[in-house]
């Protein structure tokens, strides 16, 4: 065996498997970012960031962080939880709650946003009394972030999970017979060793909260300047025919996906550093 290769297959089979990888990449992916810069910029720069400052588009902008933020913060807080309960404990309904925790991947976005809708609209479960002590989530703030929580909360645990699982108890049963508390061995034990795929699945939260269309779409009325984040805003744009702002608007999500690849490939590589210090045999 030469090299890294784990096969013997011949330069002309590489060739090939080489090329139709870059030619569907090329297809699905280069190609309609190319496009969405291109149509952009299409009208020129003037346009393109005036559709940027355009006061619904700010608003839309602004919703969209908060939404992220808030539902990267809670996803967080759930996910390391989630994953300490599960790989650290044994119970029963372990199982249920790790089938529970893959449960958005499974039920299509727009189906959550009819849940919400069923529960807290004005004729759902709790609608009547929400109305009665002027509470509104649906159609507003507060329904943004409960839909783009549902399908964000996988994220962060999904990734912890199976590090955790591969990983020994043996450090954090040193610390806890050495005196340290619970709270001592997570901050200096735990988390270290989970850092880096704790980061990864911020990330990956991060890009689907800000990107999230079919629940948002569904709980969030589509009032223009109020309850539209990113995503919706350019579906009316496109709407309404103004092509060159809502590939404006457009950009700022596909660099939101190449910065969120950008900083993916540096916590991998960063991650495989560090595991090769600590096992130079490797």
């Amino acid at each position: 065996m030469k090299g890294n290769s784990v096969t013997s297959e011949s330069h002309a089979v590489r060739f090939i498997l080489i090329t139709c990888t870059m030619c569907f990449l090329a297809l699905f992916l280069f190609l309609p970012l190319a496009a969405v810069f291109a149509e952009a910029l299409r009208k020129g720069w003037e346009l393109f960031f005036a559709s940027l400052h355009e006061e619904v588009a700010l608003s839309a902008i602004k919703l969209t962080l908060i939404t992220a933020a808030i539902s990267v913060i809670a996803n967080t807080i759930f996910g390391v939880s989630a994953s300490w309960l599960i790989t650290k404990f044994s119970f029963r309904g372990r199982s249920l709650l790790l089938t529970l925790i893959d449960l958005p991947f499974a039920v299509s976005p727009i189906i959550a946003g009819l849940v919400w809708i069923f529960l807290f609209g004005s004729k759902g479960w709790f609608g009547p009394w929400l109305t009665e002590h002027q509470i509104q989530i649906i159609f507003a703030l507060p329904g943004i972030i409960i839909a783009t929580l549902f399908v964000t909360f996988p994220f962060v645990a999904r990734e912890l999970i199976p590090l955790m699982e591969s990983q020994s108890n043996d450090q954090e049963e040193a610390a806890i017979t050495l005196g340290a508390s619970g709270w001592q061995v997570f901050l200096r034990v735990t988390l270290p060793n989970i850092k880096w795929g704790l980061l990864y699945g911020i990330l990956l939260c991060n890009a689907r909260a800000m990107g999230e269309f079919g629940a948002v779409s569904v709980v969030s009325g589509h009032i223009r300047g109020k309850t539209n984040t990113l995503p919706l805003h350019i579906e009316v744009l496109y709407n309404e025919y103004q092509f060159s702002a809502a590939f404006a608007c457009a950009t700022l999500l596909a660099l939101l996906a190449l910065v969120t690849l950008g900083l993916k490939s540096l916590v991998e590589g960063i991650q495989k550093s560090e595991t090769k210090d600590r096992n130079p045999l490797h």
